[in-house]
């Protein structure tokens, strides 16, 4: 035999499902019985289980508009009015809302927490353009026990009142970046935890533009900080607090001193110095993961979460 393979896909197809339900009349009492009707998303619609996911796979996930889900369809001989389809997206919405509401009640009894936003085009009907929308999204840490969780809010502004709102009284651990909507939970007892890896990007990009020989050594002291985070990758809480304590605060309060001596030797308004008053301003929510093995080193888990939404 002499065996090839290739790779094939068989798109959607669109068929009937049948429940076929046996009627029992019983002479003695005068009734007529029936198994039940199988449970359903939105009672006496047409559309099976498996149709309402591509319809909210292909808006949400792949990101089409319902016209052109429509026009899928109709390419197969499915009519889908776009006003079916948005009564469909409603509906499954409010069916999911409880689901929603546990999951962000779960993520608040979390005492650290990683948040982001987004921005996202949102159609202005009757203007013939998009305005800017916003996505926040808030993720559980992964350095704490339980499974991971993310749940996304949707917003029409990029107002910190969002974060807020969806917060409530919740105290904890917050691991963001310097966007000034978040400052006003700081100053309500929220902890702030500063992403070394925002930092480390003013760094790159600068040496990128331009070899800069501050910038490189910043660098170095940032990959030396990350070495000590692979190697306590594996650890318990008490055995990566211990190893931080005894590895990462010295090379923090190293790089803290230096970063203090070189802005003294670089002038105001440049990009060296712009990086260097970054990391200093934030340098108490920067330093604070060395403390506790179960703050984040950085942002990078809401990100990865949002960049999919966000591209």
């Amino acid at each position: 035999e002499d065996i090839s393979e290739q790779l094939d896909v068989e798109p959607a197809r669109f068929f009937v499902r049948r429940h076929i339900r046996p009627q029992y009349a019983c002479r003695g009492c005068e009734t007529v019985s029936a198994a039940a009707i199988p449970p359903a998303v939105i009672d006496g619609g047409m559309a099976a289980v498996g149709l309402y996911v591509w319809v909210i796979i292909g808006k949400y996930v792949d990101h089409l508009p319902l016209y052109r889900l429509e026009q899928i369809a109709a390419r197969d001989g499915v009519i889908l009015s776009r006003s079916t389809l948005a009564e469909w997206v409603g509906r499954i919405g409010v069916a999911l809302q409880p689901l929603a509401d546990r999951l962000a009640a779960l993520l608040r009894e979390r005492t650290v927490l990683h948040a982001d936003e987004t921005p996202l085009a949102q159609l202005d009907p009757g203007k013939g353009k998009t305005q800017r929308a916003y996505l926040w999204a808030y993720r559980s840490n992964q350095l704490e026990t339980g499974p991971p969780i993310v749940v996304f809010d949707y917003r029409g502004s990029r107002a910190g009142r969002h974060a807020q709102d969806f917060l409530g009284d919740w105290r904890g651990h917050l691991m963001v970046d310097d966007f000034s909507g978040y400052k006003a939970l700081f100053a309500n007892g929220v902890t702030e935890l500063g992403c070394l890896a925002h930092a480390r990007r003013k760094y790159f990009d600068l040496n990128a533009a331009e070899p800069n020989a501050i910038a490189r050594e910043a660098l170095e002291r940032i990959k030396a900080l990350y070495a000590i985070e692979d190697c306590g990758r594996e650890l318990d809480i008490e055995g990566r607090t211990q190893l931080r304590q005894e590895q990462a605060k010295p090379l923090l309060a190293s790089m803290h001193d230096w970063l203090r001596q070189s802005r003294l030797t670089v002038a105001n308004g440049g990009g060296t110095a712009k990086a260097i008053d970054y990391s200093l301003k934030r340098w108490a929510a920067l330093s604070r993961y060395a403390t506790d093995g179960r703050l984040p080193i950085d942002n990078n888990p809401v990100e990865n979460a949002i960049r999919p939404i966000a591209i």
